[in-house]
């Protein structure tokens, strides 16, 4: 598997967090975090991310639904996505 370098734009990362977090207070290194897991792990690319955020009924916390829905990642892993969240933030997402 080759290791690429995380290439995020600053406007991507504003647009994610607010997607995910509902602009709840969150870390840039968090957010880094978020987005390593999802492309490292997950291996979303960075044009399914663009894809998934310019979807016209996005609202707040729905960005790895819409990731599913967009076939950009399966049942598994959207459980994954769940998982990680309520790991890092100590929270029950389900």
């Amino acid at each position: 598997m080759k290791n690429t370098k995380l290439t995020i734009s600053s406007n991507l990362l504003s647009t994610l967090k607010a997607a995910v977090f509902g602009g709840a207070t969150m870390k840039a290194g968090e957010l880094a975090q978020f987005m390593r897991f999802l492309q490292n792990d997950l291996m979303i690319p960075d044009a399914g991310l663009q894809l998934a955020l310019r979807h016209p009924e996005q609202s707040p916390s729905l960005l790895p639904m819409i990731l599913w829905q967009y076939g950009l990642v399966t049942l598994a892993q959207l459980n994954q996505i769940f998982d990680w969240l309520e790991q890092a933030f100590q929270v029950e997402l389900r």
